[in-house]
């Protein structure tokens, strides 16, 4: 057979599909070809030796913000996903039904990185997120556009793949959790899950998951007091595990005042590891504290979460909270993307939203993507 790309001697970790060892990865058609020990180059296929990196499916950041120019928090798809080493950004709201349409002609459709997006409730999204301007767009229910909403998201199913809703005293103020009840009525209208965005109460946190339903998703998951996950004394809240058990999903979301080193390891040391791990990148956090999804991806690693685990987080994980299978593992058939990379070993400072600074000793550093089946690197040095 012909493949336009073979990895060649990577350790292929694909959590998917209980994949951990040396092989070969084959690439035709724009899909992943073959996964075996050793795989003959011919009919002119380009060959990158990968030996000595780890090779896994394509890294999908589950929160980003990356309408660039159409939004104030917007940030480059393309120089994020090279620095991130991130083959699939999922947009997490910034368009709304009103201005859609921009996203998808002049973000969506010209960008190399695959971008898939849940749409807002809110009829203009996220519009006014600066360093100067904060006004939370659900504080305003003359803005709620349930039935925009239902008809944008029906007739862009190719690209978005949930609903979006932001609660919270800064996101919704003194509208509260009606927001949430409202796009909770568009999900179920369209069946598509849910994503909510929760920050410091009104709502609590308890309120927010009595509403979700199995395979909706609580972003921002391991933030801060006050609506954190965990009690003064450290211990998991009881609605937490709840819905949990419910089927209720939990991303991390770190974002620019949503991720706590303490409710981490809290979290992490009860044994409660959060479904998908995501940056929550935008204007306003891409120099700091997020700089990109390796290096939430690294901050992991330093807290004591296996390689494996921290993987499946960013892969097979975040393509089943969005329903795509076809993203997310390396099993032949599957979209032809992958990440390449090596753990490095050292010092290594990270920060929290809190300003908490944490010396790590583990990093991720990319050195490499295939998107589409093709090489895609900002160097070129493989």
């Amino acid at each position: 057979m012909s493949y336009d790309l073979i990895l060649k001697g990577g350790r292929v970790l694909d959590p998917a599909q209980g994949l951990d060892g040396v092989a070969d990865v084959a690439f035709a058609g724009g899909k992943v070809a073959a996964i075996e020990p050793r795989i003959a180059a011919a009919n002119g296929a380009d060959v990158r030796d990968v030996s000595g990196r780890i090779v896994t499916p394509g890294f999908i950041d589950l929160h980003t913000h990356v309408y660039w120019g159409g939004t104030s928090l917007g940030v480059d798809a393309t120089d994020f996903a090279r620095r991130s080493g991130v083959t699939t950004l999922i947009d997490a709201g910034s368009a709304g039904p009103g201005n859609f349409k921009g996203f998808l002609k002049h973000v969506i459709e010209p960008s190399e990185p695959r971008i898939l997006a849940y749409i807002h409730v809110s009829f203009a999204g996220i519009y006014a997120f600066s360093k100067r301007i904060m006004v939370g767009e659900s504080s305003d229910m003359r803005l709620m556009s349930p039935a925009d909403a239902v008809e944008v998201a029906n007739a862009n199913r190719d690209t978005i793949v949930g609903i979006k809703v932001r609660v919270g005293r800064n996101a919704s103020g003194t509208s509260g959790i009606a927001p949430l009840d409202i796009a909770l009525q568009v999900a179920e209208e369209v069946s598509m899950p849910l994503m909510v965005h929760i920050d410091e109460p009104p709502p609590n946190y308890e309120d927010v998951l009595a509403r979700l339903r199995p395979g909706d998703t609580l972003t921002h998951c391991f933030r801060p007091f006050p609506n954190s996950p965990i009690t003064g004394q450290g211990a998991i809240k009881t609605a937490v595990l709840e819905a949990r058990k419910r089927g209720v999903l939990f991303d991390v979301g770190h974002g620019m005042g949503s991720f706590s080193f303490k409710v981490a390891r809290a979290m992490l040391d009860a044994g409660f590891m959060p479904d998908t791990i995501s940056s929550d990148v935008h204007s306003l956090n891409l120099e700091g504290p997020v700089f990109d999804q390796a290096t939430t991806l690294s901050k992991f690693l330093c807290l004591g979460t296996s390689l494996t685990d921290v993987i499946r987080a960013t892969t097979a994980n975040a393509a089943a909270a969005i329903r795509r299978p076809e993203l997310g593992t390396l099993r032949p058939g599957s979209a032809g993307d992958a990440t390449i990379f090596t753990v490095g070993d050292g010092s290594f400072p990270y920060t929290d939203s809190t300003g908490e600074r944490m010396n790590g000793n583990k990093r991720i550093l990319i050195e490499g993507m295939a998107l589409g089946g093709h090489w895609w690197h900002p160097a070129g040095n493989l």
